[in-house]
């Protein structure tokens, strides 16, 4: 049976384009990366441009690291796979923070390791600490019942401070203040996708504010009362709630309970305005009264997530599944064509370590297979 005139065309286009794609491979792999991407629409814009160190961004962003002296060794090679992989043609600026002063061992390690400007801070005090409304016995106990019934880092007390931190310090950082949008760096994580455009300029030219590469289910017993906290604040500032919001990631039954999907935030590129904004500073403060940071053992992925998920549309949010990485004991790898394109080095077929593959990992795949909701249909959480 003879093929409709336009389905033969289209046969013949995407024969022609294979053979010339297949071709270019051979010949220039950038070049093939770049068509291949404009083809499939996989690939953000693969283009290779480059910034001199000294040269103005077009977006005022920053790599914030919050780090101990003794992280200077796995923090060089993830420097080493960020710069060899992006920044090395960017050179955007890093900010390191430690709650102790910086030695000069970790300086000149890290410092050596990029052309881009440094920056070293100190934590204050306030920031890394118990505040005043916080029983210090009654934190104490907790972690002390919690490393009993084996949660983990339930008996940690500086992990508390670093979650407190990260959930609504960090950005305060006299450091962190000149910028707009923040990349964050863990020692010990691995890049492992050549990432030839810029994601900060991404987000900038489509507004979006919060990107995140790995999503996962939270342990629930390190946050058993953070909802009914959440629903709190929804009831006591219902004029912070946008009628348009993703809460149906987080919750499945509209604001009743949390699923415990979160953005693992060890990984996140976050346009400042959303933590700086009026919204989130109420929705922090008022957790941070709560003492779950200090009585249980809330981290910052599920708040930033929820925050994003209470503050934010789907269109807000980004999933950058072209950028291959992994933190100690989960990755994301790009599969398809986003790997051949981006030149990685993971293995998406890796059960052991790509945590989409895992029941962990249904938070990622949910996000991009639930369809967007139109905006007339989204429902407003429930706030009681």
């Amino acid at each position: 049976m003879l093929l409709p005139r336009n389905l033969l065309a289209r046969y013949v286009l995407l024969a022609v384009t294979t053979l010339v794609i297949v071709t270019l491979m051979h010949a220039n792999y950038d070049q093939a990366a770049r068509l291949l991407g404009s083809v499939q629409g996989y690939l953000p814009f693969q283009r290779r441009v480059s910034y001199h160190p000294d040269d103005p961004k077009p977006v005022n962003g920053c790599f914030a690291v919050l780090a101990r002296n003794s992280d200077w060794r796995a923090l060089r090679a993830s420097m080493q796979q960020l710069e060899d992989r992006f920044n090395h043609r960017f050179n955007y600026p890093y900010v390191f923070l430690n709650d102790q002063p910086f030695s000069d061992e970790f300086k000149n390690m890290t410092r050596s390791m990029t052309q881009a400007q440094v920056h070293y801070g100190q934590i204050p005090s306030e920031h890394w600490s118990y505040p005043e409304w916080i029983d210090t016995e009654k934190a104490a106990a907790r972690r002390k019942e919690m490393h009993e019934k084996g949660v983990m880092y339930g008996g940690s007390e500086s992990y508390r401070h670093m979650c407190r931190f990260e959930s609504g310090m960090f950005f305060k950082h006299p450091l962190m203040e000149q910028f707009d949008f923040y990349w964050r760096l863990e020692p010990g994580v691995e890049y492992t996708c050549d990432i030839n455009y810029d994601p900060f300029l991404y987000m900038k030219e489509r507004r979006i504010k919060y990107g995140w590469t790995i999503a996962v289910y939270e342990l629930m017993n390190t946050v058993p009362t953070l909802w009914d906290s959440v629903k709190r604040f929804m009831a006591k500032h219902p004029e912070t709630i946008p009628e348009h919001n993703s809460m149906w990631w987080v919750s499945r039954d509209n604001g009743t309970t949390y699923n415990g999907c979160h953005f693992w935030s060890n990984f996140e590129i976050v346009d400042l305005s959303f933590y700086r904004s009026e919204q989130y500073q109420k929705f922090f403060d008022f957790l941070d009264h709560e003492g779950g940071y200090f009585y249980e053992r809330w981290g910052d992925a599920p708040v930033h997530s929820i925050a994003a998920a209470l503050f934010l549309q789907k269109e807000e949010v980004h999933w950058f599944r072209d950028i291959g990485y992994y933190h100690p004991g989960w990755q994301h790898c790009p599969s398809g064509d986003a790997w051949l394109a981006n030149r990685c080095t993971c293995n998406p077929m890796d059960r052991d370590r790509t945590i989409t593959s895992q029941g962990w990992g249904l938070c990622s795949r949910e996000w991009e297979l639930l369809p967007d909701t139109p905006l007339k249909d989204r429902r407003t959480p429930v706030s009681s």
